[in-house]
């Protein structure tokens, strides 16, 4: 924490589109998630004022509540994560209110608040809000890797749990996120374990 801190925390203030991808992330890996994103944006999303040509904006929210599963489907995603990717572009509204007070500080329930729209739970509003809204405390539960590398951090040990995070954190509640930034930048990572199992994408089916 000496050799890292203060690490300023950037928000930028946009939970509509942090979200999209944070939804595309529940249950798969990263690549998956990656490149479905760069899929729904290629298909869906409208061209950039700049560079012309090369590179396209997230699709608008009207636009994407609109598609229809079986479009989904055919770029990999199975039926709870699109119809929660249309739940969030429905809510576009409410989601692009200014969170901000005159301090430029948002509340605290900001990122608990994402968890009131069908389909995202805890770790999706954790991964929306730590970007969206620099939420110091917005912790990964339920993540793959976030747990195991603080379980090897602080006890070395290669595997941990939710709650054994949670418990070891305790005494950093309001900084949480801020903690697990500072051993991933410190180089903190669990052990991997056994051989990558092979992705077969739903769209072949």
């Amino acid at each position: 924490m000496r050799t890292w801190s203060p690490l300023p925390l950037g928000a930028s203030g946009t939970p509509y589109h942090e979200l999209l991808p944070a939804v595309l992330g529940q249950r798969i890996t990263a690549k998956e998630a990656h490149a479905q994103w760069h899929r729904i944006v290629d298909r869906w999303g409208e061209p950039a004022p700049y560079p012309e040509g090369r590179l396209k904006l997230p699709p608008a929210p009207d636009r994407l509540a609109a598609v229809p599963y079986h479009e989904f489907h055919s770029l990999g995603i199975e039926k709870k994560r699109a119809d929660t990717l249309r739940e969030v572009a429905r809510n576009f509204r409410w989601l692009s209110r200014d969170w901000f007070d005159g301090n430029s500080e948002v509340s605290p329930d900001a990122t608990a608040s994402l968890q009131r729209m069908r389909g995202v739970g805890v770790w999706t509003a954790a991964v929306a809000g730590g970007i969206a809204f620099g939420d110091p405390d917005a912790l990964l539960v339920g993540d793959f890797h976030v747990k195991n590398t603080v379980a090897w951090a602080l006890h070395g040990r290669p595997r941990g749990s939710d709650e054994e995070m949670e418990a070891s954190l305790a005494d950093y509640a309001g900084q949480r996120h801020r903690v697990v930034r500072w051993l991933e930048l410190d180089g903190w990572r669990a052990p991997l374990r056994g051989p990558r199992r092979r992705i077969v994408s739903i769209a072949r089916f």
